[in-house]
């Protein structure tokens, strides 16, 4: 597809009696963390404040970072969390899970988090009724890296994923090792033969396999599965996905051990089958209760390329071996696997083939459920936030005006809406309709309306309207025996 080279950033579209009406968070590129509002109003900008994400909590506060490490000695390693107060101050920090010395670096103390933690009192980091996170204590779960050797995985070095959790005062007191748990993800001998050769190696510390690629974490908390008995499900369980590999999976707490999953197969079932192939998948969770849908899974599919499995043409090599070329969000039964609801390009209003990939973004990208039913997606890799209600009607609609300076693009790894009274430092802002723009009429100042200025209508030639577009045919009643060869 092509893109316009002209097109509006900020709030782009509006309908304040059926969104969610509250503030959104997210990662402004270099600039910070920005809240904006319903109309796209900057509410408040912490500037140099990194995300990835931000987390906003009650009364003001946010979760962020203070800095990655160098890139050419760790891959998306943030160097700690911080929660920050409204005026800026750091009021609690977490760092102390590896001591690191680069060369040429100072020696310090790294959290190595990535793509995602949560805070004790929600299971999930956004807005919840009822499930408020902690402000001011409790235990802090956190999604990291740690670098390590495993002969079953691979013979080479690798970036491997952890999960941690850790108290107020900054203990460990929990740690679950992602490669540990290798046999249990049911590679088959074509993909483990891959992995070997290539763990999706990674140029950073002299080059090291970064095979999983997990990009979210999140606990399940309360749910009708574990009420109705299933074990698998219980409230502490931790739920994850991989993103190089196409898989989704609970992890037992208790245990450590994977007691759920899909992927990476999708064809070995009918039930798989149905559900379709999940690629490259991003912020897997459980629909906690208290939100319509409770106890499903809500996963932004992304499409794009993943996967390890037999070469075939896209993929000569057998990595990334998967691929599609447009978005998928996806709210799943986990039990039957039976799609309860999904925002494809279909629903988007898209129907043409040629037009799929205009809802896609082949990376980063999210999904949350809010309380009025609403799902806000965050579309990342073109900057955009929207909001669909359960009919899939666009009720708002924003792309981010920021853009980076090293990589050229806007794009958001994954927003968050929460309730007005979660900014008591901030008045409740009006609520203006942002109505749909004809693009059809739309034109920049300086350039002509639509219409010729000098129209003749051909004579003998009648309207005829395809499956596409507005052509015209001659009139057949005039075409002559020997006029068409």
């Amino acid at each position: 597809m092509t893109y316009p080279s002209v097109y509006p950033t900020g709030a782009t579209l509006y309908d304040p009696d059926k969104a969610f009406n509250g503030y959104t968070v997210f990662q402004a590129k270099e600039l910070g963390c920005l809240v904006v509002d319903m109309n796209g109003g900057e509410v408040k900008l912490w500037r140099g404040l990194h995300g990835f994400p931000n987390k906003l909590l009650p009364g003001g506060q946010v979760l962020g970072h203070s800095g990655e490490r160098n890139t050419r000695y760790g891959m998306q390693d943030y160097r700690d969390l911080i929660q920050v107060d409204w005026e800026g101050r750091v009021v609690w920090k977490f760092n102390a899970y590896e001591f690191i010395e680069d060369p040429g670096e100072d020696p310090q103390w790294m959290a190595r988090v990535h793509h995602d933690y949560q805070r004790e009192g929600n299971p999930v980091g956004y807005y919840v009724p009822g499930l408020d996170p902690m402000v001011e204590g409790g235990n802090t779960m956190l999604l990291g890296h740690k670098n390590l050797r495993n002969p079953a995985v691979t013979d080479k070095l690798l970036l491997d994923d952890v999960v941690y959790e850790v108290d107020w005062a900054g203990d460990v007191i929990w740690e679950w090792v992602c490669s540990d748990h290798f046999e249990a993800f049911e590679f088959d001998e074509a993909a483990r033969n891959i992995l070997f050769r290539d763990p999706n190696m990674r140029p950073c510390g002299g080059g090291m396999g970064d095979w999983m690629h997990i990009n979210s974490m999140s606990v399940l908390g309360p749910n009708r599965w574990y009420d109705a008995g299933d074990i698998r499900f219980h409230p502490d369980n931790i739920i994850l996905d991989g993103r190089e590999t196409n898989i989704i999976w609970i992890v037992s707490k208790a245990t450590g051990k994977v007691v759920w999953k899909v992927g990476p197969h999708y064809d070995r079932t009918p039930e798989l089958r149905a559900l379709g192939w999940i690629i490259g998948q991003h912020h897997a969770h459980m629909i906690p209760r208290g939100l319509p849908g409770e106890g499903n899974i809500l996963v932004f599919d992304n499409g794009g390329w993943a996967g390890y499995g037999v070469p075939n043409p896209g993929s000569p090599t057998g990595t990334k071996n998967a691929l599609r070329d447009y978005s998928r969000v996806l709210e799943f039964d986990p039990i039957t696997l039976k799609i309860v609801w999904q925002y494809t390009p279909q629903e988007a209003g898209l129907v043409h083939p040629t037009d799929s990939n205009r809802f896609y973004s082949p990376f980063i990208s999210s999904a949350q459920r809010m309380p009025n039913g609403n799902t806000l997606i965050t579309e990342g890799g073109g900057g955009r936030i929207i909001e669909v209600t359960a009919d899939h009607e666009r009720v708002w609609e924003y792309i981010s005006p920021y853009w980076g300076k090293s990589f050229r693009m806007n794009m958001i790894y994954r927003a968050y809406r929460v309730p007005y009274d979660w900014i008591p430092q901030a008045a409740p802002p009006e609520e203006i309709p942002i109505p749909a723009v004809d693009v059809t009429v739309f034109r920049l100042p300086g350039a002509a309306p639509a219409g010729a200025r000098s129209e003749t209508p051909m004579e003998g030639m009648m309207p005829y309207q395809s499956s596409s577009a507005l052509c015209v045919v001659a009139d057949p009643d005039r075409i002559e025996e020997s006029s068409v060869k």
